[in-house]
């Protein structure tokens, strides 16, 4: 399988991986990081996919998709930290003053698990990044050591799993999710 990574400005592709099954719902569309609580908070069911919808036309948009062909099948969110909830984000904190780039979440559509997608999401948002003019990208993953997380939480990846793209530990937090607690992980994109 070939899987193409772009970046995400198609809207019915996006709101076919990370939106909700019913149109009215007030869930998902990956907003709670990339927008204020507040905002967030008051988007109820079409005005949020209407303001995915504006962050799709935006330069940049908010993530990369990856594609099986023509069916989208992941996603990834990427964006500055300073213009996600990050910036202020009290239990993760910021381990230098380098401006980087965060990337919090990384879905696989149902049926598409477990073929190496995640890997080539990652990648793809690295690399969106890096073409933007990042310096850095940042995750905020589980350190879960093996055991299995729940799959609604399973959306901030897994320590291992940056790893294994390419990431560094930089800071341990006061954010634990599922149980586990999260970390910095960091890959630096500035040449040596």
């Amino acid at each position: 399988m070939a899987i193409d990574v772009r970046p995400a400005s198609v809207f019915d592709d996006v709101a076919a991986v990370v939106g909700p099954k019913k149109p009215t719902s007030n869930v998902c569309f990956c907003l709670s990081y990339r927008i204020g609580s507040k905002e967030n908070q008051s988007l109820r069911g079409p005005a949020r996919a209407e303001r995915v919808r504006g962050l799709c036309a935006e330069d940049p948009p908010p993530g990369v998709l990856a594609y099986d062909g023509d069916v989208p099948v992941g996603w990834a969110a990427v964006h500055p930290r300073a213009d996600t909830s990050f910036a202020s984000n009290r239990r993760i904190p910021h381990v230098d003053s380098l401006d980087v780039w965060s990337l919090w979440c990384v879905r696989v559509r149902p049926g598409h698990r477990r073929q190496g997608i995640t890997g080539a999401l990652i990648d793809g948002a690295v690399e969106f990044a890096a073409g933007c003019g990042a310096l850095a990208v940042e995750a905020y993953p589980v350190d879960n050591r093996g055991e299995r997380v729940d799959l609604t939480m399973a959306y901030v990846g897994t320590r291992t799993m940056f790893e294994r793209a390419g990431f560094e530990w930089a800071a341990d937090t006061t954010s634990v999710l599922n149980g586990f607690p999260r970390v910095v992980m960091r890959r630096d994109l500035r040449v040596p």
